[in-house]
């Protein structure tokens, strides 16, 4: 069945959608075509949802009907609309575009780009060593079924190892091998959340996470993080669970996606306490806890505060080692493993075994990979922290102690105009809204050091030249907008 969205809801999620200050401005109904192809573009708005009629519209933002017809008309002979009369318009995808891997829009021709819109590194060189390892320990597994919907004891026992090295007693009893981080908080919810239960998150916070939640029908409500280095205010947070009792709440405590905060122990303690007396529980994702920088000193794992079985802990390989690797894990208590595991057999019975393979030899190696990662996480953050400080000085940015992302205060609420802009010279980009709800967030920039330097500082010049013609008198054009992931 088709979803709709509503006119306000539409209008929140537009922001600021006339051409910017100081820029010769375009037609209304080309501007908000734009806007609304950029919505589709970054995932916010999603295929196949029906807009609101352009009378409603219209009296959402203001304007005239004539306006939004215009706009409509131009997304339908673009290819991003359809309409039936007496039926409405819904969204749709662009015959020059695909679905890319991301789940998100690419045009078919996509251009080779500075990718900024994803926040990963390559595959590290001990990977092929570890496959080929891999592979002479399969034939092992070959006599059995295959199907070890808890994963298999070897790679469960490695992450338990590694939970036990960080302070936090573990068993193998208590880990889920998943297939990635995503799908683990996927099966938590599945398991920990009824369709319109009430979630508490940070914002921002990481944009999949939230299409997990929507998918789950959860009644939202945000704890902002500043934006300088002592992230989370206590009081907020803690009087967030107190009074608003959640039936989850969702947190990055390491390393924050996309802030990089870091959440100090006496408010991880504090936390869990009032997380028991609210009746919470708390998914902690811990997908960047393998990537401290400078020697920054890890907290202890929130978990280690729990005494009522309210926190399961996520994390994943993907990270510190290698996205396409789709290892990812949960920790939690026996009982609670043993019904994720009886969840999961209607989805997708288990994990492959070869990949689990992998990731054994890639945990067996872990200390010379993450710490190599480490050295080159530092040197990359430090280079696009250079650039931006000698292109851009008037946007503001908090260098992280951790993680793979500085998230970057801009000198104006431009995010989505700067990601379509910078599009036409070769970078994506995630802008700001991406990590949070109804079109907020415009101030704000995620820019990854995943890339190599040369890539960063080259990225920063294209942006620089993009920021200053954004103020100049002239036409803006048009191109299809691309995927960011």
């Amino acid at each position: 069945m088709t979803s709709q969205v509503r006119g306000a809801q539409l209008a929140r999620l537009l922001g600021q959608w006339h051409a910017l200050p100081g820029r010769r401005r375009s037609p209304d109904y080309a501007a908000l075509a734009g806007t609304v192809r950029g919505l589709l573009a970054d995932g916010r708005l999603p295929l196949g949802v029906r807009l609101p009629a352009e009378r409603e519209l219209a009296e959402a933002l203001r304007i005239s009907r004539t306006t939004v017809t215009a706009a409509y008309r131009q997304l339908r002979e673009s290819g991003h609309l359809a309409s039936r009369r007496g039926a409405g318009s819904w969204t749709m995808l662009p015959g020059t575009h695909r679905v890319a891997s991301t789940g998100l829009w690419t045009p078919l021709d996509d251009r080779d780009m500075i990718d900024l819109g994803v926040a990963a590194l390559a595959a590290p060189p001990e990977l092929v060593p570890a496959a080929r390892a891999a592979a002479e320990d399969l034939p092992r597994y070959l006599g059995g079924a295959g199907y070890h919907p808890t994963g298999i004891n070897e790679l469960r026992e490695a992450v338990a190892a590694k939970y036990t090295a960080r302070g936090l007693p573990t068993s193998p009893d208590q880990i889920m091998v998943t297939s990635g981080t995503q799908h683990a908080l996927d099966l938590v919810l599945r398991l920990a959340l009824a369709p319109g239960g009430s979630v508490l998150v940070e914002s921002p916070t990481y944009p999949n996470a939230l299409a997990a939640l929507a998918a789950r029908r959860a009644r939202i409500t945000t704890h902002g993080l500043a934006t300088d280095a002592a992230g989370w205010d206590a009081d907020m947070l803690l009087g967030s669970l107190r009074q608003g009792r959640p039936k989850l709440a969702y947190l990055i405590p390491e390393f924050q996606n996309p802030t990089g905060h870091l959440m100090p122990a006496e408010l991880r303690e504090r936390m869990v306490g009032v997380a028991h007396a609210a009746g919470t529980d708390l998914v902690i994702d811990e997908s960047f806890v393998d990537l401290p920088l400078d020697g920054t000193e890890l907290p202890p794992p929130v978990a280690t505060f729990d005494r009522h079985s309210r926190v399961i802990s996520i994390g994943g390989m993907s990270k510190p080692y290698w996205g396409g690797l789709r290892i990812g894990w949960v920790r939690a208590s026996a009982p609670q493993v043993q019904r994720l595991a009886a969840a999961r057999v209607g989805v997708d019975m288990a994990s492959p075994v070869l990949d689990q393979l992998v990731a054994v030899h890639l945990l067996a190696d872990a200390s010379a990979i993450v710490n190599a990662r480490r050295t080159q996480l530092a040197a990359q953050r430090d280079a696009l922290t250079d650039a931006l400080a000698r292109r851009l000085p008037d946007w503001r940015v908090t260098v992280p102690r951790g993680g793979v992302t500085l998230w970057v205060e801009l000198d104006g609420p431009i995010s989505s105009a700067l990601a379509r802009a910078a599009d036409e010279v070769g970078v994506r980009l995630a802008p700001g809204p991406r990590f949070g709800l109804d079109g907020t967030l415009e101030r704000f920039l995620r820019l990854p050091f995943t890339l190599p330097a040369a890539d960063l500082v080259e990225a920063v010049g294209r942006l620089a030249a993009v920021r200053y013609d954004l103020d100049r008198a002239g036409r803006p054009r048009w191109q299809e907008p691309a995927v960011i992931a």
